[in-house]
């Protein structure tokens, strides 16, 4: 069975590409981006966890 550690980052709209970019490199796979209870946008991500 496959199991999945997941992530929540906040982005800054500037820098947003290159901060999931960066995730992505080390297997982050990002699963939505929704609104921040404070503004902004926040990231959930996910990666198999491989034992």
């Amino acid at each position: 069975m496959r199991t999945w550690e997941y992530l929540t980052t906040p982005l800054m709209v500037h820098t947003t590409t290159a901060i999931l970019n960066n995730f992505g490199e080390d297997g982050w796979e990002l699963v939505s981006v929704v609104p921040g209870p404070e503004g902004g946008l926040v990231a959930y991500l996910k990666r198999e966890v491989v034992s």
